[in-house]
């Protein structure tokens, strides 16, 4: 099975309100992907110091070293995940070297956990195709949309070799294909 980007905005409300509900550390993880584009595994080991400097300041970019590919990259946190992460940070109490998902066993969420949440509550919504990599496919699918199809930026910030296997991944591909498939009815 391949995973699919959530390309219905009402599921994706759905999804996160379901999941912050049952856990807002779960619902942080969600929005923490549709907003950054970054894998699970690069989200995951996120320690407070990564986002805030020591007086409690938002750093400038979220800096990280991706565990795929081993290349630095460098995020500006929009500002609905900045009021998410700052409210969730509050009410958790977190020191400034803490997990920002910490796991009740020490240490931080491991990805099968985070997937066995994620899939369970996307079951619940009645999204299909559904993985932990939906995340970063729906920020970009969502991305590609909002910037008037600026694919090359996308292709950059993903680290792709070309146009096609950016499109591909998003899933873009398929809806124009399925758009052919409604074109000629007889």
């Amino acid at each position: 099975m391949t995973v699919e980007p959530i390309r219905d905005r009402s599921k994706i409300k759905k999804l996160y309100h379901y999941l912050h509900g049952k856990d807002p550390k779960y619902g942080l993880i969600f929005k923490f992907g549709l907003n950054t584009g970054l894998r699970i595994s690069d989200i995951l080991p996120l320690k407070i110091k990564d986002i805030f400097t020591e007086n409690g300041n938002f750093h400038d970019y979220l800096v990280i070293k991706e565990k795929k590919t081993k290349k630095e990259k460098k995020i500006k946190l929009n500002d609905t995940l900045r009021k998410n992460i700052q409210s969730y940070i509050i009410n958790n109490k977190f020191l400034y070297d803490d997990y920002l998902f910490p796991s009740k066993k020490g240490a931080y969420i491991g990805k099968i956990q985070a997937y066995r949440v994620l899939k369970e509550a996307a079951v619940l919504i009645g999204i299909e195709n559904f993985g932990t990599h939906s995340l970063r496919k729906t920020w970009g699918y969502w991305t590609y949309k909002m910037s008037k199809y600026n694919i090359g930026l996308i292709m950059d910030t993903f680290n792709h070799s070309s146009q096609n296997i950016t499109l591909r991944y998003i899933g873009v591909n398929q809806d124009q294909k399925d758009e052919l498939y409604s074109l000629v009815q007889f």
